[in-house]
């Protein structure tokens, strides 16, 4: 079974199990990891949503910032019983459900909300390296999912909750951040990360440049190469 390492700190790292079928973690998600557990103050009720194998909320419980139990959900029935296996042989009290977005919590409300789910064009998934054996359901500008998260969570946030979202400029980021605005009082940029596109993606760029053309997605040129960005945001206070 193939495996993913994790350095929780100087001392401290972790060793998840993988499935091909389930979302191997990225650079996202470390990037989600450092800048969520940055603007933690205090253990709270976490939910992991979208947890594939599972190392975002596995990473932010072992470094004490979900109090008890540790919630997630994926909307793979293989990824939340990975999660599950993962958690447990890390001795993490864990609830793991599978559903789309907020399905599987109905009546569920979280002080901290991680959205680690798919958000990039789907023009670009399918092409990419990141989806081989997994789906990206987000729509030709890669807004669709996390809209819904944004929309969708307020209903599952306790009062002074905060939700905690990337946006890959491989998606229609001034979309997603303009209706964040729109449903929060307070959202922030709390890290950003650029990295080079996958040689993979340059096998296509004249798409690259044609999605960037509309709008959908945007990278930059620089160095020869072309880059694209992780940002992570905070969002709170819904209006």
């Amino acid at each position: 079974m193939k495996t993913y390492k994790y350095k929780i700190n100087e001392e401290d790292s972790i060793e998840i199990n993988l499935l091909d079928s389930v979302f191997y973690p990225t650079g996202t998600s470390e990037e989600i990891i450092k800048a969520v557990s940055k603007n933690i103050t205090q253990p709270g009720k976490l939910l992991d949503l979208g947890c594939g194998a599972g190392l975002v909320g596995i990473a932010l419980s072992l470094m004490g910032k979900a109090r008890g139990t540790l919630y997630a959900s994926d909307l793979s029935e293989d990824a939340s019983n990975l999660m599950y296996k993962n958690a447990v042989n890390l001795d993490i009290p864990i609830i793991s459900r599978y559903g789309s977005v907020f399905e599987p919590w109905t009546g569920e409300k979280f002080d901290y909300i991680v959205d680690d789910i798919s958000g990039i064009s789907e023009k670009i998934s399918d092409i990419s390296p990141w989806f081989k054996n997994t789906s990206c359901i987000s729509g030709e500008d890669g807004t669709d999912l996390t809209i819904e998260v944004i929309k969708k969570s307020h209903h599952h946030l306790n009062d002074n909750g905060m939700l905690f979202f990337p946006i890959l400029s491989l998606s229609n980021s001034e979309k997603i951040i303009d209706y964040a605005r729109h449903m929060f009082n307070n959202v922030k940029m709390i890290s950003r990360q650029q990295w080079r596109i996958p040689d993979e993606l340059l096998e296509h760029t004249s798409l690259l440049f044609e999605l960037r053309e509309k709008g959908y997605i945007n990278f930059e040129e620089k160095y020869g190469w072309l880059l694209f960005s992780t940002e992570v945001y905070s969002a709170n206070s819904a209006k």
